[in-house]
């Protein structure tokens, strides 16, 4: 049977470099450059629910982790600036950045995203030309604001758990058995 603290750092890796490294800076530039938008929207739209509910599974079993073997936190959760508790605000902020990208953020970009390309066809013309309508200009801006507080949702869960795997790196995980 395998070690929790060997799951705890696979979990962890698997989240860091598959997930939010691959998914955030390297798949997504090169699907961006490489496919027509619509396509690449298509895509982003079928790839990232799958993306943020691993996100979730993965987070929320590492937070959950660290609070067993960490008792502490529940105790002093409101000194943040103490070292286990910090790491436990930490995995928190990548469960809830991207359940709420997930469950909210997500969704409306998305559905923004096909009204844009539904308008696109209706007004035979592409949604940065010129003389675009008023209602591809609305939509052009919220779907920009949408796209923005997403990426920054997703920024604050790759520099979360940068911030765990420095902190673990260097102090180690501290996972207890939970057998």
């Amino acid at each position: 049977m395998a070690k929790v603290s060997t799951l705890s750092w696979s979990s962890f890796l698997s989240l860091f470099n598959a997930q939010a490294l691959w998914v955030t800076f390297i798949g997504g530039t090169i699907a961006f450059k490489t496919l027509p938008r619509q396509q690449f929207g298509n895509l982003q739209h079928r790839t990232f629910p799958i993306y943020f509910v691993l996100s979730i599974a993965l987070s929320s079993s590492l937070l959950g982790l660290w609070v067993y073997s960490h008792p502490s936190v529940l105790q002093n959760y409101l000194h943040p600036t103490q070292g286990d508790v910090a790491q436990a605000y930490a995995l928190a902020a990548v469960v809830l950045s991207q359940a709420a990208n997930h469950l909210i953020i997500g969704p409306l970009t998305s559905k923004t995203m096909f009204k844009r390309h539904k308008l696109e066809k209706e007004e035979g013309k592409a949604y940065n030309e010129p003389n675009v309508s008023a209602e591809m200009k609305s939509l052009n801006k919220l779907f920009a604001q949408l796209h923005g507080i997403s990426s920054l949702a997703n920024l604050t869960a790759f520099l979360s758990l940068l911030f765990h795997g420095l902190w673990i790196g260097n102090t180690g995980a501290g996972i207890k058995s939970i057998l």
